[in-house]
Formats: C-alpha cells, structure tokens, sequence
C-alpha cells in the first residue's frame, strides 16, 4: 500500500530489512473481520479479541502493525487515535531475547524509534512501549550487569526525560548502571 510505504518513509524507515526483521504490516481496513469470518471466527469473538469494534469494524483500519511478544501494536496513519493494543499487557521490553545477553543496552519508548536506531546499526537496543516500565520490563533490565542508556524522547510537556530520570534512578537503586541520553 503506497500510503503505508509513504508513511514509513516520512519516518525515517527506509531500508526493507527493517521491515522484515520487525514484521511490520499494514491493515489497511474492511479486510480482517470479513476473512476471519470466512475462517470461522464468530464477531464475538473478534470484538473480545479486540480486533473488531462495537459497531463491527476493524479496529486496525489504516494502522501500521506491529507483531509484539504478547500483544499487537498499531499507528494510526489517519486521524484515529494514534495507539492502539490488544486488550491485556504490552508484556516484556521488545526484542530482548536479541539483547539480553549485551553489556550495554540502549532503551527508546517507541517501536519507530527501535527502528531508526536498528536500522543505523544499535542491534542492542530494545523498546518499554511507553515511558512506564511494568514490573516484568523492569526486572528484565535488572536481569544481569550491564549499562542501560536511556534514549527516551525530548517531549515538549518534558514527560520523555522525567520517566528517563525516574527509572534511571530506579536502576541504580538496583545496581544497574543507567545512563541518560540527552536528545
């Protein structure tokens, strides 16, 4: 779809490796429910999945889509709220069992942010989804020594650099060497 393609685009994804390492896709909308539903899956099913509305339409309509360990994510690329997840948690940090093993790891809030960045060349970066860290993500970070540089937006409202200096002080209070990345 040339509206997916030209969005990836506008945000720094170019190279079609960064595509197939993520799994990236685009639902363009007015597809899934009909061929779920040639497959059997009953509407109820597909709105308790959270993958049909209410009113019995994809919820993923013009969203780029991201596989995720335990859930689904999805941007907008239209005028719908821009995020949007699976009913349950977003579980554990993306990609670590790709970075668990590095000394040194880089942490970003977004999955486009984890792409620019691998697609530069940092495979030991890894993505909270979010500046709040769940209790699972945390302890992954504390998993083993290692420095964590925390790369976490320069939002205007400051929201970015105030998770990364409360979580980097919570690594350090857990023997883990945090640092903060200036953006």
């Amino acid at each position: 779809h040339r509206e997916a393609v030209s969005y990836l685009q506008q945000r720094g994804l170019h190279a079609p490796e960064i595509v197939e390492h993520m799994g990236i896709g685009y639902a363009p909308g007015r597809c899934l429910r009909p061929w779920l539903g040639q497959l059997g899956y009953p509407v109820p099913a597909l709105r308790q999945a959270g993958l049909v509305n209410a009113g019995g339409c994809d919820t993923y309509a013009h969203r780029i889509v991201f596989p995720l360990e335990s859930n689904l994510y999805g941007r907008s690329i239209g005028d719908a709220a821009p995020h949007r997840f699976l009913p349950g948690g977003k579980g554990g940090l993306y990609a670590w069992e790709q970075v668990r093993r590095c000394a040194e790891i880089i942490l970003v809030e977004g999955l486009f942010d984890y792409a620019v960045l691998w697609q530069a060349g940092f495979h030991n970066v890894t993505c909270s989804l979010g500046t709040h860290l769940n209790a699972h993500q945390f302890q992954q970070l504390c998993s083993g020594p290692r420095t964590v540089y925390l790369a976490f937006d320069s939002d205007g409202n400051g929201s970015g650099q105030s998770a990364a200096q409360w979580i980097s002080r919570r690594l350090g209070a857990q023997g883990v060497d945090a640092r903060r990345v200036q953006l």
